[in-house]
């Protein structure tokens, strides 16, 4: 792989790196501490994905026909480092042009893309997804949650947990067991439902991660048009299968560790911490992680440049980009010492943001398993 980047790619980021500066409020480092689910951010993702769209930046990895500009994975990458560098400024909206939308081109009806892909492209929607539940969280294929199909439409009863953004999304992406009878990956389908629909209850569930962060999600006879379902009935493990290949690299948390990264090694360097080896072999393992995570990202992204399958190294930049972000939360807890401990805190805020890397989008532990079977090839016994 060359990894020089174009003249027009530098270009790129350079203007990217000029509308960040000009678009961003004043307030925009007190309000990303409060991560993508709060309030504020929420409300400002539309005006700032609405801005990023004027510019045909938003959506310009899709084809034209669907809103984009036919360019490169490698752009949408630039942009997605840029926006993690500063705590994703695009809120919730980030899931929309990496992974559901493409959900939705590759398995949605011509009324489904008609409806929903123009309002992701303009940046004028929120959505959430509803995968984890109680009992079926990492071991998603145990999910309970039904809908059952009578005449034209969908009957839908239970309940999801762990459910980001929710508390302002438009839509969900909703897996469901559309056959009673089945089990494990067989009988899953998934449905596009607005979360406005009567028997929809959202409620918070407190975290130290962030304002809003989590919540459960309960259906009660939640009726739905069978027009709502992605794909083929009982066969949605597959349009999961798809969209979590986009979503796996689709945040840049590498870019974002980088950053706070360089932040604690200037630190160090004012409090005379640069004298202990120690440290400054700690940071030096880290910045080796960013750089790990930021190559193995980037062979997922030329693989997908060049139209070839998914592969294993899918969930290999997947634990590595996690992995380095713990690490830099960690490190960063240590050079602040008692500063850390205040709430909100620089330190803080990285910390707690860091300790849901290793969890949304399946849990690191999962992606090992994956990366044992599928890369590695080893037995499950």
């Amino acid at each position: 792989m060359e990894f020089d980047w174009s003249q027009e790619d530098i270009q790129h980021r350079r203007d990217v790196q000029a509308f960040l500066k000009e678009e961003l409020p004043d307030n925009w480092e007190e309000m990303s501490q409060h991560g993508p689910g709060g309030d504020s951010q929420a409300q400002f993702s539309r005006h700032f994905c609405s801005r990023m769209a004027e510019r045909g930046w938003l959506t310009q990895h899709w084809p034209s026909e669907y809103g984009g500009r036919d360019c490169e994975p490698w752009r949408h990458s630039i942009v997605g480092e840029e926006m993690w560098s500063v705590g994703e400024p695009r809120g919730s909206q980030y899931m929309n042009v990496n992974w559901i939308g493409p959900a939705i081109m590759n398995y949605g009806s011509e009324q489904q893309k008609a409806l929903h892909l123009p309002k992701i492209s303009t940046g004028q929607v929120l959505w959430c997804q509803g995968f984890s539940e109680p009992e079926a969280g990492s071991d998603l294929v145990a999910l309970r949650t039904r809908a059952e199909k009578i005449d034209n439409q969908y009957v839908i009863n239970g309940s999801k947990i762990w459910t980001s953004y929710c508390n302002h999304a438009d839509f969900i992406f909703l897996l469901v067991r559309t056959d009673p009878s089945s089990s494990r990956h067989r009988g899953i389908s998934v449905l596009l439902v607005p979360m406005d629909t009567e028997g929809i209850e959202v409620r918070e569930i407190p975290s130290v991660v962030g304002e809003r962060y989590f919540h459960e999600v309960f259906f009660t006879d939640v009726t739905v048009p069978t027009d709502v379902l992605l794909g083929e009935a009982n066969n949605g493990w597959n349009v999961v299968n798809y969209a979590l290949q986009f979503e796996r690299i689709g945040a840049a948390r590498y870019a974002r560790a980088a950053v706070t990264l360089d932040k604690l090694a200037e630190l160090a360097r004012e409090r005379g911490m640069l004298e202990d080896p120690i440290v400054v072999d700690r940071l030096g393992e880290a910045r080796a992680l960013c750089e790990a995570a930021r190559v193995l990202v980037y062979k997922v992204i030329d693989i997908r440049a060049k139209g070839l399958p998914p592969t294993a190294d899918t969930q290999l930049a997947r634990v590595l980009s996690t992995t380095c972000d713990n690490a830099i939360g960690r490190l960063a807890l240590e050079i602040f010492g008692q500063e850390s401990r205040e709430y909100a805190s620089f330190a803080d805020t990285n910390f707690r943001m860091a300790m849901t890397a290793g969890i949304a989008v399946g849990a690191t532990e999962v992606q090992l398993n994956l990366i044992a079977s599928r890369f590695l090839e080893l037995p499950k016994e």
